[in-house]
């Protein structure tokens, strides 16, 4: 579990093709010693297992379901990518929760300066629209972010300088694929409505054929 607050913007270094994926090599200078083998780490909103480490760098596995969900199927070498160790109970939830699962794949349709911030939008796959409200919480690469504006399936958000200047954000442009995960609030909700429905539903039926039988 994570927060949605990045804490360095790491550099893949490699991409190394591996039995059903990839094994990626990413350069660190502020989590690494922190990290150990083993530990969950977010990787662009994609949550990876160390699988080795060294002074300055550590090593994560991508395969099957992740490089088809989300933007490591495209993976870079010297692309830059956000970097969260996972959250502890102690710690502060600056952000909402992040699971690290990514839901979809969006894509940038503009960026824009106003002031001293910056206007994004961002075009969300269409099953995903009605996860989404206005001033919710959506995950981008990993990143904590409220929804200024919402028009069908495309979103505004606006990043203030700090959040500009230390994350990837900084380093895209119109038409970039980025990873998006919905508040998992919203899919909770959803479950337990779907379950009220069925429930009334079985329970309407019922009775009707308990009528419809004389009783």
């Amino acid at each position: 579990m994570f927060t949605g607050i990045v804490e360095e913007i790491g550099k893949i270094e490699r991409v190394s093709p591996i039995q059903g994926g990839y094994s990626i090599k990413v350069k660190s200078s502020k989590i690494i010693d922190d990290l150990s083998v083993n530990d969950s780490v977010c990787i662009d909103g994609v949550c990876l297992t160390v699988t080795k480490k060294d002074s300055s760098f550590f090593f994560a596995d991508a395969v099957g379901a992740t490089l088809e969900k989300t933007t490591f199927g495209n993976l870079k070498t010297d692309s830059f990518v956000n970097l969260e160790r996972s959250l502890k109970l102690s710690d502060r939830l600056g952000g909402h929760l992040v699971q690290g699962h990514v839901n979809g794949i969006g894509n940038i349709s503009e960026i824009k300066k106003l002031g001293e911030n910056y206007l994004v939008k961002v075009v969300i796959p269409q099953q995903l629209e009605k996860y989404l409200i206005k001033e919710g919480s959506i995950a981008i690469n990993g990143i904590s972010l409220t929804i200024a504006d919402l028009n069908t399936n495309e979103i505004s958000i606006s990043i203030i300088p700090h959040t500009w200047q230390n994350t990837n954000f900084n380093s895209k442009k119109v038409a970039d694929e980025v990873n998006i995960e919905i508040d998992i609030l919203a899919k909770y909700v959803e479950k337990l409505l779907n379950n009220e429905n069925t429930r009334a539903v079985e329970i309407k039926l019922t009775e009707n054929w308990l009528k419809e039988l004389g009783y």
